[in-house]
């Protein structure tokens, strides 16, 4: 049996693996940053007195959507490749229980469910970081333009980083992307205080 750092080196160098990870990656760090930015907005706004309690809700809204991320990835793919494994038990004839189609399909599980969990701890903590200098760099107003600022540039990165794959221009990708977080701003902006 192979060492699990091999096993996830053989799974990660599998494009098929790679493409779900991906796709989790960039879905869930859209969803962290998106959140990131009504949370940042709705901390200005509503007159949060300093950056370090913006913080701690980031921090716990990063937790909770990482977490969220995680599991439901984890058991979304442990029920798909489970099937996957009965299908081919039942067109095989065997059982394949601790083999290596198990163990691969374990590994695949693994990758997926922390691609998915990076995603949205990248997208809350990144933007979060001109708070952290609040009372000595920004103001309350200023850290939360320059987090939102930071919120659009992951966004399009993210954007860039999928339109370079997809062979579109990468930054009409980022373009299309980073709106999201604009749009999301400004309408944060206009809700009822």
């Amino acid at each position: 049996m192979s060492s699990l750092r091999t096993r996830i080196a053989r799974s990660i160098a599998r494009e098929d693996v790679r493409a779900i990870a991906r796709r989790y990656f960039v879905s869930n760090g859209f969803d962290g940053t998106l959140t990131g930015i009504g949370i940042v907005v709705g901390a200005v706004l509503s007159g949060i007195p300093n950056g370090t309690v913006v913080v701690r809700i980031g921090l716990s809204a990063a937790v909770g959507l990482g977490t969220s991320a995680v599991w439901s990835v984890w058991e979304i793919e442990r029920a798909e490749t489970r099937a996957e494994i009965h299908r081919l038990e039942a067109a095989m004839l065997v059982d394949l229980d601790d083999t290596r189609v198990q163990h691969e399909q374990s590994t695949t599980r693994l990758v997926h469910a922390v691609a998915s969990g990076l995603g949205p701890l990248i997208g809350i903590l990144l933007p979060l970081t001109p708070f952290v200098f609040e009372g000595t760099v920004f103001t309350m107003v200023t850290a939360g333009a320059a987090s939102v600022a930071i919120a659009v540039c992951v966004l399009g990165a993210f954007g860039a980083y999928m339109g370079s794959i997809s062979g579109q221009r990468w930054y009409v990708a980022a373009a299309r992307m980073g709106l999201a977080g604009v749009v999301v701003t400004a309408i944060n902006l206009v809700l009822p205080a």
